[in-house]
């Protein structure tokens, strides 16, 4: 079948896909968006999470049909805009990430970011405080990571936090 979606704000479209696919599978292998990892395939370590519609969600576990007609966000489309020479710079939330050393293997770090993205855009986005500790365990839940202990995820959902409260903003979506 063919699937017709826009991703990151670009309309496109999966031939031949077979009706168990998932949209996981589709946005890596059919479409070369590679950001969204593979790793469980159950929906339980986060790593695969993109928004669908503006919600987050497991990209495992939405079949590939399910994606129709629908707008789909990833860590590509995360993005600032464009930088020096024509390069994409990173929105707050990758570069925060990227300064407080949230990042190791760089496995998991797709998925924390989208889910980070995701909590800004709810609490400093909809004109509410920066999210306390507390708030971003429990968005984050649903992420696994083997390598970092979560001390430098949690201070870089705080720096990011903070910079999009500073500036009035509040995540990509």
């Amino acid at each position: 079948m063919r699937v017709e979606f826009t991703v990151n704000g670009e309309d496109v479209a999966a031939e031949d896909v077979w009706p168990g696919e998932s949209l996981l599978y589709v946005l890596r292998e059919r479409l070369g968006l590679p950001g969204s990892k593979n790793a469980c395939e159950q929906g339980e370590c986060g790593s695969c999470t993109v928004y669908l519609d503006g919600v987050t969600v497991c990209a495992c576990m939405v079949a590939a049909g399910q994606a129709r007609g629908r707008r789909v966000g990833t860590v590509e489309g995360l993005t600032g805009g464009e930088g020096a020479v024509g390069e994409s710079r990173l929105s707050t939330v990758q570069e925060a990430f990227v300064e407080t050393g949230a990042v190791q293997c760089g496995f998991c770090t797709p998925g924390l970011v989208v889910q980070a993205d995701s909590l800004i855009a709810r609490t400093v986005g909809a004109g509410g405080p920066a999210p306390g500790d507390a708030e971003i365990r429990e968005a984050l839940a649903g992420n696994l990571c083997r390598c970092t202990g979560y001390e430098k995820i949690l201070e870089a959902v705080r720096t990011a936090a903070e910079r999009e409260q500073a500036h009035g903003t509040g995540g990509a979506r």
